[in-house]
């Protein structure tokens, strides 16, 4: 996953819709008045403790896991077992755990749904019947496990952006009984998309304006549908996303309900969609937007009715999750995870003639980096009162299905794991000065990587694009989603010798050649030192979690932290 640039490839732009990986940051904005900006000005890069974490060290891994013999690492295919087999092996070498289970791994259940959407979703109970189109006006999917699900006159209701968010007095549902209904909803949230930015966080997008977050909330209030309006400014892509992330085949997790608990649809309507549907109904779609947009605002029918249905082609398989155990000293029964995802794309449509997609940045790096902090761990003369969790996961690129399936059937209990520190697609341009936290705000594993930054002489700054709900699209955010406080920060916009605007080159050259490319590959001339650095920095985070006896908590205001508050209460 790299962090945004404002030069996005095509096959980059497609993940801004997706969770999984995404574009490292080349906006190195002024970031004035933005907190511990202060830069040193010597271009000197200070020496190496001798830790164990070493730029040949994370060179080497990647070198093994990058190479063609591993053939991009896709789930279900040879490059799985291979990558998975040297994750463990690794970590037994270094004389680490296995999991509870006395293995390395951990099963990961997948079902793969190829659906076929109706030719049109029908739409009566108006004046004069009509009909949206399959791609054009409406794109739709299932999560439930079945050859075809249907809504058969569904009653449509519009309610606002599907928000129910308590620590901002907000709630679209309220009074509103969705039960065999299908609910129509904007994009974003309200601080994000709409004009007020004194509302939620403003600018900075939060979990309430994701798409998977209104999937999830209109399943809670038992709705048949869902389809979002899709508006390309608040949205930020335009809808041949929409049309290209939501065509073909599409792994998920498997569950126990087999999809049973999800909205029987779940998809996209254009806003001239949108606007037919409102004018169909006797109403104005701009005055309901400007409702919407509105504390207070109270959801209505739109006295439509909706009708479509999907067929699926269903495939069961299993992935794995690779892990390894450090026991604590004297609190073993408390966690901190250091996660990264092993797999990438696989081999694909050629390009130069280069047909295996490495994934060398992406993310051969954060594996190596999480191997890096492992031995680095073992070969400290002090070992950690609480247990260290080394988590490689499966599916990140098709949705961060690894490590979601970890949050939701943990091996270590929720209410017990201190932090997750993620890593995922680390620079290889050299030690960075920045130290770029995404989701800057959320918690105080801020103020743990602020202070390990400092030891290195490094300052911190927010993600530079906040508003692109980067915070949710990798793994982290998995542990976030359970209630867990995550810190995935890596440097990416000021190089240590070179200064911002060399970084803002390579993150643009980058996009445009390697990103999601054949091209991601090892390079032996490459400066792995940043990655280094952030490999210690948040190796020094994990230390400093590890040996107290307290839990970060989430901030004021952060989304998750109900979700944290009730779990530590054994709620």
């Amino acid at each position: 996953m790299r962090f945004t640039s404002p030069l996005l490839a095509s096959g980059a732009l497609l993940l801004t819709l997706l969770p999984g990986c995404q574009s490292r940051s080349s906006d190195s904005a002024a970031t004035a008045g933005q907190p511990g900006t202060e830069a040193p000005a010597d271009t000197v890069v200070p020496a190496s403790p001798n830790d164990g974490i070493t730029a040949q060290l994370i060179g080497n891994h990647i070198k093994v896991l990058a190479s063609d013999e591993y053939q991009g690492r896709k789930p279900f295919t040879v490059g799985e077992q291979k990558a998975t087999t040297y994750l463990a092996e690794e970590f037994k070498k270094l004389g680490l755990k296995p999991g509870p289970d006395g293995t390395y791994f951990q099963k990961v259940p997948l079902v793969e749904i190829t659906g076929t959407p109706a030719p049109t979703m029908q739409i009566s109970g108006g004046k004069q019947p009509f009909a949206l189109n399959y791609k054009t006006d409406y794109m739709a999917f299932t999560e439930q496990e079945k050859e075809q699900v249907a809504l058969n006159n569904s009653p449509l209701v519009f309610a606002g952006y599907g928000v129910v968010a308590p620590e901002y007095g907000w709630n679209d549902y309220a009074g509103l009984d969705v039960k065999g209904k299908t609910v129509v909803v904007l994009v974003n949230d309200p601080g994000n998309a709409g004009n007020d930015t004194t509302m939620f966080k403003g600018h900075a997008m939060t979990y309430y304006g994701r798409w998977m977050y209104k999937y999830e909330e209109a399943a809670r209030q038992g709705a048949a549908g869902l389809l979002i309006i899709h508006d390309t400014k608040p949205a930020a892509y335009p809808w041949s996303v929409v049309q290209s992330s939501y065509s073909g085949a599409k792994l998920r997790n498997q569950t126990a309900d087999k999809g049973a608990s999800k909205c029987t649809l779940e998809g996209w309507i254009t806003l001239d969609a949108a606007k037919k549907l409102f004018s169909a109904a006797g109403q104005n779609y701009e005055e309901a937007y400007t409702a919407a947009n509105q504390k207070g605002f109270k959801a209505r029918p739109l006295n439509l009715n909706v009708s479509t249905s999907i067929t699926n082609k269903l495939r069961r398989q299993e992935s794995k999750n690779v892990v390894a155990v450090l026991p604590g000293t004297t609190r073993p029964d408390e966690y901190i995870i250091y996660s990264a995802h092993w797999d990438h794309l696989g081999i694909g449509a050629p390009v130069a003639g280069d047909s295996i997609y490495n994934g060398a940045a992406d993310n051969a790096s954060g594996c190596a980096a999480l191997l890096a902090i492992a031995q680095a761990f073992q070969q400290a003369k002090e070992k950690p009162q609480r247990s260290i969790v080394f988590l490689a996961v499966t599916g990140e690129e098709q949705g961060l299905l690894g490590s979601m399936y970890y949050a939701n059937h943990p091996l270590f209990p929720v209410r017990k794991t201190v932090a997750d520190l993620n890593m995922d697609d680390l620079p290889n341009t050299g030690p960075m000065r920045d130290l770029t936290v995404i989701g800057y705000g959320q918690s105080e594993l801020d103020e743990y990587a602020r202070a390990a930054a400092k030891e290195q002489g490094r300052y911190i700054q927010p993600d530079q694009n906040a508003d692109k709900g980067y915070f949710f699209r990798s793994d982290h955010f998995s542990f976030a989603h359970v209630g867990v406080p995550s810190l995935y920060a890596s440097g990416t916009a000021d190089s240590w010798t070179k200064g911002k605007a060399y970084m803002k080159k390579m993150s643009e050259e980058f996009e445009a050649k390697h990103y999601h490319q054949p091209s991601d590959e090892y390079s032996p001339t490459a400066d792995y030192r940043g990655m280094e650095w952030d490999a210690r920095l948040l190796y020094s985070v994990g230390s400093k979690l590890a040996n107290e006896t307290t839990f970060p908590q989430w901030k004021a205001g952060s989304e998750f932290k109900a979700i944290r508050d009730k779990s530590l209460a054994g709620k």
